[in-house]
This record gives structure tokens, sequence and C-alpha cells, in this order.
């Protein structure tokens, strides 16, 4: 029999570990069955041709949220052409309401709900070897004598060391994100959220973790993501693994987790403090500041003991910390959520999510929608439009900022420029919503915009800006100490001159932006310097078999007079941008002042601890440390 097993996935990086897990776990039937992926950006007539050429007898489709569209325009068109295609779907996005989806969708013969594992085992026994009956089989709901028939809830594995390892060869996983699950359930009652409904928690053996965490560092994966939907919610088991990446680290793999951060410990926090920069990021859910709001959702953490762990864990420089808000909670009206981003913003995470909420089939609050008076999208992703507390313009201003937000902090290429551009207003999100503002006056709705087109935007911003906002007072902390600027032109040039800086931090740009200094000015010296550099090797001793023109090519060398390295308005300071060598949490260049011929003796001196990439001296957040000219 030819079966086929099909994921479309949101994006090509992803891999589908339902369905992996799905053939993995099928035994003897498992040389029989065909697994296909494509992604919601392929076409659908692409996908449609694939799945059709293979003349499935039994086509399994997992639905989610993203791809629910995608995936029942597939079904209904393959049971046109191949009306003996016996068709079934499983996943979140149909597991809740089975029977309104088949009542729509008649195409489809079945839906698996919830854990499919041996579901699919017993309905391939059905299918292939006639065993039983499908009123034998847990789990599942299908058509019947012209009408539905369910049969409650599926069959659950007591513990994960059931599963088979499903990256049995990695190789097929290149350049794609491996998703790993040490856990399933989750013990809180989160109400909006799916993995609420499992309080049961149930864990795969740290020594069958280890083992397979152990092959795939073997083969260098670049990521390995735990979907575990609270990873530390067992504390040995999360030591245990977090020791044995601490001490297996191969220098390339990263790891991923979604944490409850207020339940970290101290021996979590040292583990954690151990580890090699970039060798682990942390997803932290924050939703909201407000207290009602925390109640109504069944979220007990407390956000101060979640901020005190979040800027424990950022004061060791050497991890990725994701921090999630959701707009659109009940309680929570506009100038709330607005607070509860500017505190959480203020813990300034590598990165700041701001989601809305999504009214999801199959969780409290979809029961309690009408309670809440949550209008909200009746296609996926079930989006929240309004609610008793925050109107839909209000929603629509949020998603105004989070574009913004997105491009201009979460990018984390813009970093000191926009650091510097906060002080000028009253609080974070002002500052992004006079950006949104900005854009919408330049009709940007549908625009697409280049890198060097966002500098230009955001350049255009903060002329607008200083020219008609009030200086801040707290001058000294934006300039040196040395001098402070006196009128507006210094602060444009300083501004322009950060610019620059947030550019080549992250690229060698080859075009040069319209805004710096004429390079010809001082070509000569960059000239002498790289020369100079060729026989020394003074800051490049990587480069020690490049002639000075390939080092020239391959780094960048720039001249600030504003103040940017901390020498005060009008002192001169070259940057050495280094590519080859970057920040493991920024990607930033490694930066180093250099002594040029004809200039004062350089500064650096040492590099900042755990740091690969610093700036020497310079007086904005992440840099206050010389680094070390090598």
């Amino acid at each position: 029999m030819n079966i086929l097993l099909t994921a479309i996935n949101a994006k090509y990086i992803h891999s589908n570990l339902a369905v992996y897990s799905l053939k993995a776990s099928a035994g003897k039937y498992e040389p029989l069955i065909e697994l296909t992926e494509f992604t919601i950006n392929n076409q659908t007539d692409d996908i449609f041709r694939a799945v059709y050429q293979k003349k499935p007898e039994l086509l399994f489709l997992s639905c989610y949220i993203w791809n629910r569209s995608v995936v029942t325009e597939l079904a209904e068109n393959i049971h046109k052409v191949l009306p003996e295609t016996v068709i079934w779907a499983g996943g979140p996005e149909v597991s809740y309401d089975a029977e309104r989806f088949l009542l729509e969708q008649p195409q489809f013969s079945g839906i698996m709900k919830g854990e499919g594992e041996r579901t699919f085992f017993r309905l391939l026994e059905y299918y292939i070897d006639g065993k039983g009956a499908l009123s034998e089989i847990p789990g599942i709901t299908y058509r019947e004598d012209g009408g539905l028939r369910s049969t409650g809830m599926p069959e659950m594995m007591k513990t994960l060391d059931e599963l088979p390892f499903v990256y049995q060869i990695p190789e097929k996983f290149e350049h794609r994100i491996i998703y790993y699950e040490s856990s399933r359930g989750c013990p809180y009652s989160c109400s909006y959220c799916l993995s609420s409904i499992d309080k049961r928690v149930r864990f795969r053996s740290p020594e069958l973790v280890k083992k397979e965490l152990g092959f795939l560092l073997e083969h260098r994966v670049p990521q390995v993501k735990f979907v575990d939907r609270t990873f530390n919610c067992n504390h040995r088991h999360a030591l245990e693994i977090w020791k044995f990446i601490r001490e297996h680290d191969n220098g390339i793999t990263n790891f991923h987790f979604e944490i409850a951060a207020d339940i970290l410990t101290e021996e979590e926090l040292e583990v954690l403090a151990g580890m090699r920069p970039g060798l682990v990021q942390l997803e932290i859910g924050v939703q909201t500041v407000n207290e009602r709001t925390l109640e109504a959702i069944h979220r007990t953490a407390k956000f101060e003991r979640i901020a005190e762990r979040v800027q424990r864990i950022a004061a060791g420089r050497n991890i990725h910390q994701h921090l999630d808000l959701i707009a659109g909670l009940p309680y929570e009206d506009f100038e709330s959520f607005r607070t509860s981003f500017d505190r959480v913003y203020g813990l300034k995470p590598q990165e700041l999510q701001l989601g809305f909420l999504k009214v999801l089939q199959g969780s409290e609050m979809y029961q309690r929608a009408g309670e809440y008076g949550i209008l909200y999208r009746s296609a996926q992703p079930y989006e929240v439009l309004a609610t008793r507390w925050i109107s839909c313009g209000e929603l629509m201003r949020l998603k105004e900022v989070e574009e913004m937000l997105e491009v201009y902090y979460n990018s984390q290429q813009f970093r000191y420029t926009i650091e510097a551009l906060e002080r000028w207003f009253d609080r974070p999100i002002a500052m992004y919503e006079a950006l949104a503002d900005y854009y919408r006056a330049d009709d940007a709705e549908g625009k697409s915009y280049s890198r060097m087109q966002r500098f230009a935007m955001l350049r255009g911003f903060i002329r607008e800006t200083v020219q008609e906002r009030k200086m801040p007072e707290d001058t000294g902390k934006i300039r040196s100490a040395e001098e402070k600027p006196e009128n507006t032109a210094k602060y444009l040039q300083y501004f322009d001159e950060l610019l620059t800086l947030d550019i080549y931090l992250r690229e060698n740009a080859k075009s040069r932006p319209v805004w710096a200094e004429d390079a010809g000015a001082y070509r000569d010296r960059v000239i002498q310097f790289y020369q100079q550099e060729e026989q020394t090797h003074r800051y490049l001793p990587a480069y020690g078999q490049m002639n000075w023109k390939q080092m020239m090519r391959m780094t960048h060398l720039e001249h600030f007079t504003c103040g940017v390295a901390g020498k005060g308005a009008g002192k001169e300071v070259w940057l050495l941008f280094d590519y080859e060598k970057r920040d493991p949490l920024t990607k930033d260049a490694a930066v180093c002042e250099v002594e040029m011929p004809g200039y004062g003796a350089a500064v650096c001196e040492r590099e900042m601890p755990g740091y690969d990439a610093a700036v020497c001296e310079v007086e904005m957040p992440g840099f206050g440390a010389a680094c070390e000219a090598e």
C-alpha cells in the first residue's frame, strides 16, 4: 500500500517533528511510508502536483494554525482527482473540534486527535492488514454509515522513552532546525494555551536524551530547538541535560529552550552562567505585568521574580534571551499594555516578541471568549480583533509598534542608534509609536524596504525628532563626559556616526552610506595602515597569510569624530571591524580602536570578559571596556 505523510511547514528552515515521529513509530510498516515536506510559501499547484504524482492510497496531513487553508485546499483537490485515496488529518488545529471539521470538510475520512503515534500504528494495522475495526481505535473521529463517530481520547504513552529517535540521518536536516522533545505536557494552566489541556508531564529519560544529543553534537548540527513547553519544570531533568550540554559543547551547536524564569534555581543559574556565549538561548513568556490579567489567565509568576532572573542571566553576557508579550488578554487595556511593554523592554532582552492573543479551539480562552467580549478572526490564526478592554483601533496601533520593534530592535542591526534615540522619548513605546507614525506619513504600507533604506528612514526620523523635540536632560549619557553637544547640528552629526557604526558592525557594506564623510579624504592613510599591518599583523594576526589588499577587502576601517568611541566631540578615533570574528549573541563584528600612521597611540589594552567583539572605550550599552589589539 502506498502511504504518504505530508507536512506543510511555516518556513523551509523548520522541520516537522510530528510526521517524523509518526513514521518512526510505524514499526514494521515504516518501509511502506513516504514522507514529504513543503512550506506555506510553496505554490499550491506545486504541492498538489507533488502529492498527486505519488498516487497515495492513504494520505495523512499534519494540520496547524498556519497551514489549515493550504491543507484543506490540497485535500479537496486530491479527493477530486483521486477519489479512492483515504485522507486523514491530525494536529492541534483539528484535534479539538474534529466533528465540525469533518462536517465542513467532506474530503477527509477521519481525524487523529491529540498524541498520535499509537493511533497511527493502529490505523496502519486496520488499513494494511485489516486488523480490527475503526471503532476499536482510541483517539479518532471518523465517518461511518453517513454520520460521524468518535472513540474518545487517544492512548497515551507513560514515558517518552517509547518514542524512537527520529534523526538517525542528520544530514537530511542540513541547514534546518532540529526539533527535539524531552517532555510532553505542561504543569501550568495558561488559559490561552492548548498545552495546558494535558497536565501530565511525561519525560524522556536523561540517559536517553544525552545519548541522542551526543549523536547530534557529534554531527555538529547548527541548532537543536527543544519543543518542551516548560523545559525546567523538573529541575533534576533540566540540570542533568544542561550540564551535559555545557560539558560536551562542540563550539558550533546552539540549543533553544522555553523555560519559566521565575522557577530557576540557584544551581540552574550557576550552570547557565558557565555556558559558552551562544551555546544556549532561552525563550521566556512574560505575557503581561498586569496582575489582574495574570490572575485571569492562571499565571502565577510575578514579574519582579522574572525580571530578577532575566537580569541575572543577562549579566553573564553569554545567553540570548527571547521574551514574549501578548496583547489582547482579559483586563488589559491599551495603557496597561503600554506599561507591560515598557517594563519588559526595559529588561533589554536580545529579542522581544509582541504577540497577539489567538483564541484557539479547545482552550479555556475559547470557552470564555463571550464572557470577555473577545472578538477574533473567524479563520486562522483566530487572532483577537477587540475585547471589552481594548479596541480594534488600539490593537491595530500595537500592530504598527510590532513592525517597528521587529525591524529596529529585534533585528539587532540598529542597537547603538536606537539606544541613544530612546533618551529623546519619555518612554520606550512612545519612540516606536512615533516611528510608526513616521512610516505611515511615508505611505509605507505594502512597501518593501532594503536594509539601507531602513537606515535612511531611521535617519530621517532622527532628524525630525532632534529638530522638533527638546534635547534630553541626561545628555551626559549619550556623549562623553568631556564634551556635551550644544546644538542640533552636533546631535545630528553624532547620530549619523552612530548609524555608520551600526551599519559596519553587522556587515562590510559595499555601498557607503550617503551621510558618511568622504572616505577618499583619508584613503591614503587607510592604505598606509593596511600596508603596515601586512608587516606587523598587530591587529589582525589571523590574516597572516594575506596581503594588505586582501585584508582591506575583508575588514573595514572607519573614522569617527563625534564621541562614538568615548573620546569626546572632535577627538578622532579609528575603529577596525573584523568580520571573521563576531559576537555570538549580537552577530556584530569584532571591533578595536587602532593606531593610525600619524595619529596618537591606540588605547586598546584588554578584551571584555566573555566577548570576542567589543568596541574600545565606547560609552554605549555593552561596550564599557577597552578591547585588546591582538
